[in-house]
């Protein structure tokens, strides 16, 4: 029977496969992702997107939405042992690289979608997460592709919901145009601005390779900090 469109799962508008992967990339999506991946996610376990298996670990529970190769999401993970952190990355070559870097350390408190970050928002209870992380994500550069971008009514809902009173929401782009569309978009779904943006970032940021990549073709970062109303 085919699915209505409501029930369908997105595919990141078909840019989740990626480069060739490696035999050994192969080897750890198949060997160390499964015992990683947030239960309750896919169709077959959860056809009705109803409920999730949270990690029973006690603390804080943040997002990283988009991780790309995972450098960022290591380095919170280390820094706060305390909190659990899922990472949500549809790419599946970004997957793969991150696994490399917890075979070369492992870390226990993290989780994965291996997918688009709204399936998982719509799954998680409401008022779970503390924080959240948004850190260059796709620029969808083209005007016609702007609603594709994170920051629009859809995925900001879904976020909100997810988040609790106070919680924290960074946004890092190199991208001018994305900064003005993360003003516009992220205060009416339900967060003030708390900072920025500037060209300061967090004490506890760690640079990713978006960014150094951003800063070696001449574009500036900048940091932008909402609190969950």
């Amino acid at each position: 029977m085919t699915e209505s469109p409501e029930r369908q799962w997105r595919n990141f508008y078909g840019r989740t496969r990626g480069k060739t992967l490696r035999p050994l990339q192969k080897a750890r999506l198949e060997g160390d992702l499964p015992a990683l991946v947030l239960h309750g996610i896919t169709r077959e376990e959860n056809p009705e997107r109803a409920v999730l298996d949270l990690p029973a670990r006690p603390g804080p529970l943040w997002l990283e939405i988009g991780f790309g190769g995972g450098e960022h999401l290591v380095h919170m993970a280390r820094t706060y042992p305390q909190a659990t952190i899922l990472g949500a990355e549809p790419f599946v070559n970004g997957v793969a690289q991150f696994l490399g870097k917890l075979a070369e350390d492992p870390v226990p408190n993290i989780r994965l979608h291996p997918g688009d970050a709204r399936d998982l928002l719509e799954v998680l209870p409401a008022g779970v997460l503390e924080k959240a992380f948004l850190n260059y994500p796709d620029p969808w550069p083209k005007a016609r592709h702007h609603r594709r971008r994170f920051v629009t009514p859809e995925p900001l809902a879904l976020l909100a919901r997810a988040m609790t009173s106070g919680a924290e929401l960074r946004v890092a782009t190199d991208i001018e145009d994305y900064v003005r569309q993360t003003l516009e978009e992220v205060p009416p779904a339900g967060f003030a601005l708390e900072k920025g943006p500037t060209d300061e970032a967090w004490p506890d940021w760690f640079s990713t390779r978006y960014e150094r990549k951003a800063l070696r073709e001449g574009r500036s970062p900048h940091y932008i900090t909402f609190r969950r109303l």
